[in-house]
């Protein structure tokens, strides 16, 4: 009829407009996975800063929860504020923002990738971050930035010689892992044969920062790696909408015109940024990455990356991890990467033996 309009709701699967009901439920999806993603991200924060108020409280010099809480309000007596500010809350912030950094990197390697063994420590990224900080450590003497520098150069190059190694008229996932592991134990070698032909002293300073620690990442350190990971954080909210896409193919991306190639390659950018600045302080923290946004998917119950989720996950575990090294055993103290491995492995294994399950 001349004038009449037809009035639609939002286009259901296969771009045919979706009828009132279709419309309601199609909304009634989204409140719920949206409310579902913020009480995820609320209670890691919620438990983030129970482990944190903890931690504070924890130590041979101990303060109540109570004495914190004042401390942290700007009271307190000069020797609280000293143990409190000084020595325990940068070991604190400097924990969570690794596993926030290395959270947000697994994140977009396994959502750009379409692969749960795509983590950045298994595919040599991590490795290659420090060997360019260790060769910056040993060969250069470098400290702060430079070492920030070289870890991301590293990380890069690694990411590139994977990327062309399996590149075939296209980007194959399982290529790309397989590759990323050879250049894994490749970089890896490559560490122990610097590290066994340095000076007793530069060598024992380099191997303890390859354990990973963030016992000694305060000040400068900490300013840029804080800093950093705020501005990648912020590049990939502005880039985030290309992950759904890119993480149902190249062709689905294509057609939601996203232009796959370039925003896959933007994406990983930003993730080894992430992965070099975590490394370049705090050293390869294994399995984080590879955890973090896994854990972060089932709690979310939906498809996706789960950004914001896993990263708030990534902080609460290195935290915890941190803080289980300190104080889960007494007389005994084990740096985060030797707690997050143990933690790791067991759940690669599982993982390795769902995937084989699901193949057969």
């Amino acid at each position: 009829m001349a004038g009449s309009r037809v009035v639609g709701g939002p286009a259901a699967p296969g771009g045919v407009p979706a009828s009132g009901a279709d419309a309601a439920r199609i909304a009634a999806v989204r409140g719920a996975d949206r409310r579902r993603r913020a009480a995820v991200v609320l209670a890691g924060s919620a438990a983030a800063a129970a482990i944190a108020l903890a931690a504070l409280s924890f130590g041979a010099a101990g303060v109540t929860p109570e004495r914190v809480l004042e401390v942290l309000l700007g009271g307190g007596d000069r020797i609280d504020r000293f143990v409190v500010l000084d020595l325990r809350l940068p070991r604190i912030v400097a924990a969570l923002v690794v596993g926030i950094a290395f959270a947000l990197a697994g994140a977009v390697f396994q959502s750009t990738l379409r692969n749960p063994l795509a983590s950045p420590d298994i595919l040599g990224v991590s490795a290659g971050a420090s060997l360019g900080a260790v060769w910056a450590i040993l060969g250069l003497g470098a400290g702060g930035a430079i070492v920030a520098g070289f870890a991301f150069g590293g990380g890069l190059v690694v990411a590139v010689v994977i990327w062309l190694a399996a590149w075939r008229q296209g980007l194959h996932g399982v290529r790309f892992v397989l590759v990323g592991v050879g250049m894994a134990y490749l970089c890896g070698s490559t560490v122990a044969w610097l590290l066994a032909r340095a000076e007793v002293r530069e060598a024992q300073t380099a191997l303890h920062w390859t354990v990973g620690s963030v016992s000694d990442v305060r000040g400068e350190e900490l300013w840029i790696l804080a800093a950093g990971t705020a501005a990648c954080a912020a590049l990939l909210t502005l880039l985030g909408r290309t992950l759904r896409p890119l993480a149902l193919g190249d062709d689905h991306a294509r057609a939601l015109g996203v232009r796959a190639d370039g925003a896959r390659v933007a994406l990983l950018l930003v993730a080894v940024a992430l992965v070099a600045l975590a490394t370049s302080v705090a050293g390869p923290i294994a399995f984080v990455a590879l955890i973090a946004p896994a854990v972060a998917r089932r709690l979310v119950g939906a498809g996706g990356a789960a950004v914001a989720a896993a990263a708030v996950v990534g902080g609460v575990l290195t935290l915890g991890a941190d803080v289980a090294g300190q104080f889960a055993i007494p007389g005994f103290t084990a740096p985060l990467g030797i707690v997050t491995g143990v933690i790791g492995a067991p759940y690669l294994l599982w993982l390795l033996a769902r995937t084989e399950r699901s193949r057969a």
